[in-house]
């Protein structure tokens, strides 16, 4: 069979493009019919309405060392507005850092004119504006820092919340081996640590770079239209401080750096002893642990000493050299009044603009490192949204209903990287509402059938069909809305039974899901829970058995009546009274449907309608329970061996 060209990254790119803004408009009209029908649920959809979409910004594919810069600026473009507005409302917010130096010079300035030459009412009058000049910058610094801040800050909350929100679209979109390849603890850290530190770097840049490159472009335009003599002192001296700054930068970046890490060890270690708990208890390790966790303690806090340390140093010298420069600036100053270059009064201005400069400066040298994460960061989170392994569903074909006739044809699979076919060759025809059991060997590629019918792989070779239909011209998540899955480990979140019997079902009726309960067996152990339904289960379900859990995970697949249902080894981590009443729930869960059981224990599937052994990713043989006994071939073999196994394990409990 001639093998389909694969997409180029461009085509995906183009595709997923159109298919998001396909979805953001559907979205849009889903919401306002939402609204008009529940006006209570308005307030939800205004909420999200706030947030931006910032897919657009990691779209364009950029070189390595250009993307995090490229991505800053088109970060920067989506927040022009924003951005110019508060940088205009920083000016009369930081008004008084330079009116009050310029009232004060003046002030001092017409005190000494007065001594010297006598009391003038021309004088007063000009003391007097420099006064309600210096208290008007004053009193407005209070209006237009709180608009800044309001400005700011709904600009800083909306680009967070958009940068999650794209994050958590496109790990929405992403294919399944994506998600197998990129280790879980590795998107927590991008969505949770390097989103954190893009906020820290947004805020850094308005809230310090901007400001900073203000105070000192005015500051220094000040100085150098009063006195360029003043201006190049300035040019010599402030570069000392910043010298201060980048010899002790390294050194606080080492012990920093140092003490993250040990910090880290530590929650990683504690992280280790929580789970660890049951087993060190049973062993009488309680004052080991203490003593391998006091160890990580120490180590953590010998190394903040050194954190302490190095800030100690650095702000004290800093203090010394940031006083004698001003002191230095101010003896210059004195030499050029004494002179009559600069008058009395411009001592106080000059020495308020050599502040503001070095203050500036410093800020803009102590953003670097801020800067060098923050980036680092958008290049991390860049890697998610500029990832290709994506679940292209634009122009596919809806479906609202199925009937469930699947048809494997001449499918192959192997995995991305991979060369040998996991899947080899693999036909198969299932009739809407018959029982089709997998067996074989750990490894054989039962599993990968199974996400080969769900959708999460997409055949390297052959066709499915569902319903006549070729599966890869189908919408694949409006298709899984006609399918239920039940995998071998039950997968429950905190909450009650009833959250997790109803995950993601808008609307239920009470009669489907006492219907559901009783199907799945779930009557037989829910006498035993004072709140019924209504029951926590605890973190991931501790709260209850592994067979219970099960049986909840088979009602969550029953309640949505899926026309497929997909049961992948859903007994093979229960005792053998556990299996019992799972067994049960199976039996009266599959009338009526297309049903994929993959099977651990073979006296499990004795009536399914029929039975395919698997070995090596090649359908071997295939029949009935009876049929494959009768010919003692494969199935055979492995029915005696699991007999044989259960024998032993049943003997050794004895």
């Amino acid at each position: 069979m001639k093998k389909e060209e694969p997409l180029s990254q461009s085509d995906v790119k183009s595709d997923f493009k159109v298919e998001r803004q396909k979805t953001l408009k559907e979205d849009r009209s889903r919401r306002k019919k939402q609204e008009s029908e529940n006006p209570s649920a308005s307030s939800v959809s205004e909420e999200e309405a706030k947030i931006p979409n910032y897919d657009h910004i990691f779209d364009e594919e950029l070189p390595k060392s250009k993307r995090k810069k490229g991505i800053l600026r088109k970060f920067a473009k989506a927040n022009a507005k924003p951005i110019i507005i508060s940088t205009i409302v920083y000016f009369f917010q930081a008004l008084p850092v330079w009116a009050i130096p310029i009232c004060t010079s003046n002030m001092i300035n017409i005190v000494t004119a007065i001594v010297e030459s006598g009391f003038e009412s021309q004088l007063m009058w000009y003391f007097a504006i420099n006064v309600i000049v210096a208290v008007v910058s004053l009193f407005l610094n209070v209006p237009f820092t709180v608009l800044r801040w309001r400005i700011v800050s709904k600009m800083l909350r909306r680009t967070s919340a958009g940068l999650k929100s794209a994050v958590v679209r496109k790990l929405q979109h992403l294919s399944i081996t994506y998600h197998k390849d990129m280790q879980s603890g590795k998107i927590q850290a991008k969505f949770l640590r390097d989103v954190e530190s893009v906020d820290g770097l947004f805020h850094a840049i308005m809230f310090s770079f901007i400001p900073a490159i203000i105070s000192v472009v005015v500051s220094s335009a000040i100085s150098i239209y009063k006195n360029i003599y003043v201006s190049l002192f300035f040019l010599v001296v402030i570069p000392c401080n910043v010298w201060l700054t980048f010899a002790f930068r390294k050194k606080i970046r080492q012990t920093n750096k140092d003490f993250r890490v040990k910090t880290e060890d530590m929650s990683a270690q504690l992280t280790t002893m929580m789970e660890m708990t049951p087993v060190t208890k049973s062993h009488g390790l309680q004052s080991k642990e203490i003593a391998t966790l006091n160890k990580s303690i120490a180590r953590v806090t010998v190394s903040g000493y050194g954190v302490d340390r190095v800030n100690a140093y650095f702000g004290s010298w800093s203090y010394v050299i940031q006083n004698v420069l001003n002191l230095l600036c101010l003896v210059f100053c004195c030499f050029l009044a004494f002179n009559k270059v600069i008058s009395v009064g411009e001592i106080v201005l000059y020495q308020s603009m050599f502040t503001s400069i070095s203050g500036g400066i410093s800020g803009l040298v102590g953003f670097a490192p801020t800067m060098g994460k923050g980036l680092d960061a958008l290049s991390s989170i860049s890697e998610i949204m500029t990832a290709t392994e994506v679940e292209n569903t634009f122009g596919k074909l809806k479906v609202d209903k199925i009937s469930g006739d699947v048809e494997f044809k001449d499918v192959s699979y192997h995995y991305p990287g991979g060369k040998t076919d996991v899947i080899k060759d693999f036909s198969l025809k299932v009739e809407r509402g018959k029982c089709v059991a997998f067996v074989g060997s750990s490894g054989s590629g039962k599993s990968t059938i199974m996400n080969l019918v769900i959708g999460l792989l997409t055949p390297t070779e052959g066709e499915i069909f569902i319903d006549g239909k070729p599966m890869k011209e189908l919408d694949l998540i409006n298709y899984r809305q006609n399918i239920s899955v039940v995998p071998q480990n039950s997968i429950l979140f905190s909450g009650t039974i009833r959250e997790n019997i109803t995950y993601g079902l808008e609307g239920y009726s009470e009669e489907l899901l006492n219907k559901v309960v009783e199907m799945a067996n779930i009557n037989e152990f829910l006498k035993d829970f004072p709140d019924g339904l209504d029951t926590q289960v605890g973190e991931h379900g501790d709260k209850l058995s592994g067979g219970q859990k099960q049986r909840i995970t088979i009602a969550r697949a029953l309640i949505r009546d899926p026309k497929i249902l997909i049961l992948d080894e859903a007994t093979s981590a229960l005792d053998n009274i556990s299996e019992y009443h799972v067994q049960k729930a199976i039996s009266a869960s599959i009338s009526g449907r297309t049903t994929f059981i993959v099977a651990h224990r073979l006296s499990t599937i004795r009536n399914a309608d029929l039975i395919v052994v698997i070995e090596n990713g090649k359908c071997v043989e295939s029949g009935s329970y009876e049929e494959l006994m009768d010919k003692k071939g494969k199935f055979y073999d492995l029915k005696s061996l699991s007999d044989i196994n259960s024998k032993l394990a049943e003997d050794a409990l004895s």
